[in-house]
Formats: C-alpha cells, sequence, structure tokens
C-alpha cells in the first residue's frame, strides 16, 4: 500500500507540475503491516535499512536488480519479519510502500535476511 506521503508526491509531480524525485530507496523490515506511516519496524543496534536497485519495469511492476542483505539487530529477538518497507532515507526519512511477505521469516539476533534479484517487486497500478 502506498503512503499518503507517496501518494501526494506523485499527484503533484503528475498533475500539478510539481519536481520530485527519490535519490534513493531503502528496504526496511516490518514485524506487522507498516500501514500508511511504515509502522512496526525493526529496530536495534546493527540493524540498518539497505539500498535497493530497481529494475526497468514492464506494465507498472518492477523487481529489484541486485542482491539485498538486510541485517537483523544482534540482540533481542528472535524476530519475526512479516513485512517490508520502502523509505526514502537510511534512517529516518519518509515512508513511501509496503507489503506484506507472502510467509514470516523468523530471524534470530544478528541473523541477516537476504533477497535475490527479482524477488522484491513493486506495482504501480
Amino acid at each position: 500500500m502506498a503512503s499518503n506521503y507517496l501518494e501526494g508526491k506523485l499527484y503533484d509531480a503528475t498533475l500539478r507540475n510539481t519536481s520530485f524525485a527519490v535519490t534513493t530507496v531503502y528496504l526496511a523490515l516490518h514485524t506487522a503491516a507498516p500501514g500508511e506511516t511504515g509502522a512496526n519496524e525493526v529496530a536495534g543496534a546493527g540493524y540498518a535499512r539497505q539500498a535497493v536497485a530497481w529494475g526497468a519495469p514492464t506494465d507498472g511492476v518492477g523487481s529489484n536488480s541486485g542482491t539485498i542483505t538486510v541485517p537483523v539487530p544482534t540482540s533481542g529477538g528472535p524476530f519475526a519479519v512479516t513485512h517490508v518497507g520502502l523509505w526514502d532515507a537510511v534512517s529516518g526519512g519518509n515512508f513511501l510502500d509496503g507489503d506484506d511477505l507472502p510467509a514470516t521469516i523468523n530471524a534470530a539476533a544478528g541473523d541477516s535476511i537476504q533477497w535475490t534479484a527479482g524477488q522484491i517487486t513493486s506495482t504501480f497500478t
């Protein structure tokens, strides 16, 4: 679900001739639905959002063009990761979009979660 922030920016860019660009998109891990604000993001020492490179879309659907490895916090856990989120900054920033994973990923402290090219998709319809 695209955030209200992203929906507003796309509206402005498309219909109001207002410039909008995101330099880098970062993938985040979430332990429940992020909603419109990016809630439920994993947090803790050793965790960091990771930059995602995207391939060209086909019919409004695109996917990551390279491997993404996201470290899980080094303490706490285990972490039941159920969703991913897309942000415009490595920390803080604006939540852009999020979606549920096909299955929960259970990760222990200090683990990392990895997706190969084509496993994360984004759809604009």
